[in-house]
């Protein structure tokens, strides 16, 4: 029995629960963001039997009216152009009053999460009938990929014994098969991203999610869809500015505060954005969690950071998408990137550091490698030298990683030889996800102990 037959016994019959819950809905912006990477696919059937298929994503809208602007989609085999709006319920469109609103004329198609066991009947203030499409809580699930459960008690679960009579050869082929399959599911992701906006778009937006580290990847993520690669490349030396500005770090109130280096930097930023601020400023901002993290994962780093990839980007296409992968190269050229201002601030109010602060850091590196750019090698590298991958140090272990060590092998010092590799922490990840954090029994009725009695190489 392989790693992925293991965990899809999960929801089966002997599984932990029969079915799974509907997620919980997050919020609005999320859903976006997600709609417009791809996360859903673009083929659906309408509530009334329509096959739709979104031939185009369009744009964000920057002012009011519909989520998206430009948008084409295909209904029964018609291209329909016009606008997209989103909703987290289908009974919002009657509630936010778009029905009444002249705004919401040219919408073609309206999403939705959630039937609510009505019909709804979605229509312009001209009487117009808009198709609608309501997102499964299989689908979101899917596109969440989130478990029951947020974390498991870190304290050792019943797998630590069959896993302490396992040959350490079984247990090096177990967790490459939990590493490859949790690989699988990124690199699905990924592509679907890519298939929608183009493998540079799905590259940049990965980049941006992995700089925002937890509490601002969506944010991250939406200012690259905002603000992305072909729109930057026709601004030639505005890429800076026009991502500052399109996060909302270039305003007044940031200015007036500044002083020295940080005025200089600050009043060159803003002579081009504001030369292009029409074509990019959104009334609706960005929410970003500023507190809370250490100053290196401030957001204003972040975004010079992504800034400066951008700006190198031909470079770090190349070494994301060589074949054979070379994780030390790029690994290399990021700890290389240099910025006169960031190398010695790490907010934009803040005082000069002494010591030079790395603007995209070995960790950061890391994650990118082990969440997107190995995933992808593993998927359309059909030589792709896993023992090399799995040989790849990880610099620490985050708490999740720190949990299912304890979990699964009894204590910090004896999980302690499976945490070291980058390869291992992301199969550590994946069973603690598919097995600890579905379980709400908390251990006493996981299948994983009994089912890895059943597991073969």
């Amino acid at each position: 029995m392989k790693y992925v037959e293991l965990a899809e016994l999960v929801w089966g019959d002997a599984g932990i629960v029969a079915e799974r819950p509907a997620p919980a809905l997050p919020a609005e912006l999320e859903l976006q963001a997600l709609w417009f990477s791809g996360a859903f696919g673009r083929d659906f059937v309408s509530t009334t039997g329509e096959v739709v298929r979104v031939l185009q994503f369009g744009e964000w809208n920057r002012g009011a009216g519909p989520d998206f602007q430009h948008v084409v989609v295909g209904i029964n085999g018609k291209e329909c152009h016009g606008a997209l709006e989103l909703d987290p319920h289908a009974s919002d469109w009657e509630n936010h009053q778009h029905a009444t609103n002249p705004a919401y004329r040219n919408v073609v198609l309206h999403v939705s999460f959630r039937g609510e066991g009505r019909d709804h009947f979605i229509r312009t203030d001209e009487h117009k009938l808009i198709p609608q499409v309501v997102i499964d809580d299989e689908a979101l699930a899917l596109a969440l990929q989130r478990p029951r459960r947020e974390t498991a008690i870190a304290r050792a679960g019943r797998c630590v014994t069959p896993l302490k009579d396992m040959d350490p050869v079984r247990v090096l082929h177990l967790l490459r098969e939990a590493a490859t399959h949790r690989a699988q599911n990124k690199a699905r992701r990924f592509l679907q991203t890519a298939e929608v906006h183009s493998r540079d778009a799905a590259l940049f937006q990965s980049a941006a999610q992995t700089l925002g580290y937890r509490g601002n990847a969506i944010a991250m993520q939406v200012l690259a869809q905002r603000a992305s690669l072909t729109k930057l490349r026709e601004i030639p030396n505005g890429t800076e500015a026009i991502l500052f500005g399109c996060a909302g770090f270039l305003h007044p109130k940031i200015h007036e505060q500044a002083q020295g280096a940080t005025r200089d930097y600050l009043s060159d930023l803003w002579k081009t954005w504001w030369k292009h601020r029409a074509q990019f400023e959104s009334k609706r901002d960005i929410p970003w969690k500023m507190h809370g993290h250490r100053p290196a994962n401030h957001p204003h780093r972040r975004v010079a950071a992504l800034a400066m990839l951008a700006q190198h980007w031909p470079t770090f296409r190349a070494l994301a998408l060589a074949r054979p992968f070379d994780a030390k190269k790029l690994i290399d050229a990021l700890a290389a990137l240099t910025h006169p201002f960031w190398n010695h601030h790490h907010t934009l109010g803040s005082q000069p550091s002494e010591t030079t602060i790395a603007l995209f850091g070995k960790t950061q590196a890391l994650e990118w490698i082990a969440n997107h750019l190995a995933p992808l090698a593993l998927q359309d590298d059909p030589h792709f030298n896993y023992e090399t991958y799995a040989a790849i140090r990880a610099l620490s272990c985050n708490e999740s990683v720190r949990r299912a060590g304890i979990r699964l092998f009894g204590n910090e010092a004896l999980a302690k030889p499976w945490q070291r590799s980058l390869a291992h922490q992301q199969a550590l990840l994946q069973v603690y996800r598919d097995f600890c954090l579905e379980d709400t029994s908390d251990c006493a009725h996981c299948p994983f102990p009994e089912q890895l009695s059943q597991w073969q190489p």
